[in-house]
């Protein structure tokens, strides 16, 4: 048994750091570039077909996710509790 030990902690330290190579890419970083769905001007708001439809919808769905997931999270806790 302890000639075993032995072995495996003399390979455990013959063992080194391995790592695959990295692929060299060109460009961007991108191998299909013309493709890539992140357009050059993708995020050009001021182009935007209904903008002002989505930036309100946009705005008031994360305001009221901000506001409404504490609100809920302390009414859950607080019935949690007095349940108890």
């Amino acid at each position: 048994m302890a000639k075993f030990m032995l072995c495996v902690i003399i390979s455990a330290a013959k063992r080194g750091i391995h790592s695959t190579g990295a692929k060299s890419m060109g460009g961007h970083g991108h191998a299909d570039e013309p493709f890539y769905m992140h357009a050059k001007h993708m995020y050009n708001l001021d182009r935007m077909k209904h903008q002002a439809l989505k930036m309100s919808l946009g705005v008031f769905t994360a305001f009221s996710i901000g506001v409404g997931v504490p609100i809920y999270a302390v009414i859950f806790q607080q019935k949690k509790t007095a349940s108890g």
